[in-house]
């Protein structure tokens, strides 16, 4: 029986059972042997996912149907011992521009799981606009704010400037740091927000911050003024990314402060494993990374990134061609 951990799972250690992944080792390798030498962005490489992913174990189809409909008090899943093809894997990549452009297993299930959850979409600036990104730590960039750096990363919405941030952030691990050390910490504004005093609440509710984009997309400027809470009340989306998002007057200042620790009160971390995919909403739940020791010798930590949006039509005007990559 396929299983996830979902939102409400504390130690996010369920696992896949080993018939099942047997089972989506096959589909995913069916579907190489059905588009070869396809590329991940080719409409026919994407085509073939779509319908690839309505064979995928029903159980686990199911569970991804529900976490898109509600992601739980956490903003977070984790699917466990998913087959990442560990023996063809090449060594660990060292730039900071490293994507995989063709199929292989780990991405085509990066792929059907994302038809699952939406649309995959990717932003040309970063990463050159691929559909799966590699994220792993780069030789002189170790105090990088970015997928590239090894130090602690900050909690952040991705994208957070952006008026098409993606809904769910996917995180494959194909190989995990030596050390076994370097976790991917969740904060969810759920579990955040019973604790915000009243004052603050109201702060981060008003459009008195402004965020930047993040080096990675290599642009300046920052975001029109804009809340860091925002729709309901009561169960509120969350914009912000700690590292990037300044305030712009002392009570937006002293509410940011106490939602920064006040994140760090709830935060979660997961040290991956290979085989672990973890999802994030990233409507209601920030990400970042504990920091960890790269090797640079080509066997460091490895994870490959897709992004998804549920709502697929809001970015049409973004995207050229009606492709997968916003402009």
């Amino acid at each position: 029986m396929t299983v996830l951990a979902t939102a409400e799972s504390a130690t996010g250690s369920l696992r896949l059972s080993a018939a099942d992944a047997d089972e989506l080792l096959a589909i995913a390798r069916t579907v190489i042997r059905q588009v070869p030498g396809g590329r991940i962005d080719d409409p026919t490489m994407l085509a073939a996912c779509r319908q690839a992913a309505m064979l995928m174990p029903a159980s686990l189809r199911g569970t991804l149907r529900e976490f898109r409909r509600e992601s739980g008090e956490r903003g977070a899943a984790l699917i466990s011992n998913l087959p990442v093809d560990e023996p063809s894997l090449p060594s660990t990549p060292g730039t900071s521009t490293s994507v995989q452009r063709f199929g292989t297993v780990p991405a085509l299930l990066l792929m059907m799981i994302a038809a699952e959850l939406g649309e995959p979409v990717a932003f040309r600036p970063e990463k050159s606009g691929a559909l799966v990104q590699d994220v792993v730590p780069v030789q002189g960039k170790e105090d990088f704010q970015g997928n590239a750096g090894s130090v602690l990363l900050s909690f952040h919405n991705e994208n957070a400037f952006h008026p098409y941030r993606p809904d769910f952030v996917m995180l494959l691990c194909l190989r995990a740091d030596r050390d076994r050390v370097a976790g991917l910490r969740t904060a969810c504004v759920r579990e955040v927000l019973p604790l915000l005093s009243r004052e603050s609440r109201a702060a981060l509710s008003s459009p008195d911050f402004v965020t930047a984009a993040p080096p990675s997309f290599g642009t300046g400027g920052s975001t029109a003024p804009h809340a860091v809470l925002s729709g309901a009340p009561e169960d509120p989306d969350i914009r912000v990314d700690f590292a990037a998002t300044k305030p712009l007057g002392p009570g937006a200042e002293q509410a940011l402060e106490e939602l920064r620790g006040l994140c760090e009160k709830v935060a979660h971390t997961v040290v991956m494993h290979p085989g672990d995919l973890a999802i994030v909403d990233n409507r209601v739940a920030l990400h970042g990374r504990t920091a960890f020791r790269p090797r640079y010798d080509g066997a460091d930590r490895w994870l490959q990134r897709t992004f998804v949006l549920q709502d697929f039509r809001r970015s049409r005007i973004g995207r050229l061609g009606d492709g997968h990559v916003i402009d």
